[in-house]
């Protein structure tokens, strides 16, 4: 802790302290003014009772006092001596019931004080540790997460009152932490995209200057040698379009603004436009005439994107290889992966013969930023897989990858 934070920290301890003192104290006061106020009202009902106790008492006392009075005279008549001793022992007897109720009231007003007492103990106690304590911790805890500080762990019990108060509280906390930890890996994560996007447009921007310039130059009179160069140049612009296109879609994807036109699409046509795209690279080949079919719920776009993505992943890391495309209907009985809703389901396979994927790595590439150990100085963001499997989950879709003599990827979109 630097001494910066220090004084702040030993100031806000004291004022939460004083606070946590201000709070018993005023507990202390209540309880002891509780007391009295019990006191006093026991007091005078025991008063008052004893009041009405003492008349009844004395009406009954005359009654037995009159009767024993006149039993002693009628003695005296016959016996005086026998008169006088019964006379004696009434009035010790007068003077050890009062004796006796005297007794009696004391200790009932005694008992009834320490009880009262007791009882007022007890339940100020109970408030303070169910109710005070709890509420100066969860007021101290709060105070940490005002300040900035989640780190500090929140012991709650859930038997008490608060306890699924605070155990919501402390969750805010964690969702809090990993909300800040998400933005700080986001921050993070664009950090990586503007420093890959920087190097990677690099290099074939200086290569298109390049031979551009030397084209502007007339440096090679040769025409297959400057055709070759408008070719390079072709080359090295589709490559920063694909890679501006991924962080396009990226960005898309965080703010939640990816449009998918969800609509119907006659498959067979469109993979047979993806392939006259292409141009001139006959490394790309259909195995047989696509299926024809009719996707559900899909973006004629979006797959044209999804397509392209993958054929642009196996040229760069298959840069020899052939790129063949197989379509085929699946019936569900057939039994596949994943579950779909609907009766058939269209399988798009792409391969390539390359070194694949390895089996290190497989877990991961679907992960945005994410690129494998193989890759060598290949230019690229670590998107291309990331957006393939996005897209075609929000058509409905899935995609699956499998090492067999190179990568085999598998789209499978819902069908009528």
């Amino acid at each position: 802790m630097d001494k910066d934070s220090l004084g702040p920290r030993i100031y806000d301890g004291v004022i939460r302290e004083m606070k946590r003192n201000t709070s018993r104290k005023n507990l202390i006061v209540l309880t002891v003014v509780m007391l009295l106020f019990l006191s006093i009202i026991f007091l005078f009902l025991l008063v008052v009772n004893n009041k009405v106790k003492d008349k009844t008492d004395l009406a009954n006392s005359k009654g037995e006092l009159i009767v024993a009075l006149n039993e002693v005279r009628r003695l005296n008549e016959t016996d005086s001596r026998l008169a006088m001793d019964k006379l004696h022992k009434l009035m010790e007897a007068i003077k050890e019931t009062d004796t006796i109720q005297n007794m009696d009231y004391s200790v009932l007003i005694l008992i009834t004080f320490i009880s009262c007492v007791i009882f007022v103990i007890v339940v100020f106690t109970c408030i303070y540790n169910l109710i005070l304590k709890p509420f100066d911790e969860l007021e101290e805890y709060a105070e940490e997460i005002a300040s900035g500080n989640f780190e500090k762990d929140f012991r709650y019990k859930r038997v008490n009152m608060f306890g699924r108060f605070t155990w919501a509280f402390d969750h805010m906390r964690t969702e809090i932490i990993n909300a800040r930890q998400r933005e700080k890996e986001a921050i993070e994560n664009n950090k990586t995209v503007i420093a890959t996007l920087s190097h990677d447009i690099k290099t074939p921007i200086a290569s298109i200057r390049g031979y551009a310039e030397a084209l502007i130059m007339n440096m090679d009179k040769n025409i297959e040698r400057r055709e070759r160069y408008a070719q390079v140049i072709m080359k090295k612009c589709d490559e920063v379009a694909q890679i501006t296109n991924d962080i396009f879609v990226h960005s898309l994807h965080d703010l939640n603004h990816l449009v998918i036109k969800k609509e119907k699409v006659l498959i067979h046509e469109l993979i047979k436009s993806c392939i006259e795209n292409l141009g001139m690279d006959d490394r790309v080949k259909l195995v047989r005439e696509p299926d024809e079919a009719e996707l559900l719920y899909a973006d004629k776009n979006r797959i044209e994107q999804i397509i392209g993505n993958i054929i642009a992943n196996s040229k760069k890391y298959a840069p020899n290889s052939n790129i063949e495309i197989e379509t085929r209907i699946i019936d569900r009985e057939e039994g596949i992966s994943f579950n779909f809703k609907v009766e058939k389901v269209y399988e798009i396979k792409i391969r390539d013969y390359g070194p694949g994927i390895s089996d290190e790595d497989m877990p991961f590439v679907f992960e945005k930023f994410y690129r494998g150990k193989n890759v060598g100085n290949q230019p690229g963001a670590g998107l291309g897989l990331f957006i393939v499997n996005y897209i075609c989950e929000q058509m409905g879709g899935k995609v699956s990858l499998e090492n067999d003599n190179g990568l085999i990827v598998r789209l499978y979109f819902p069908v009528e």
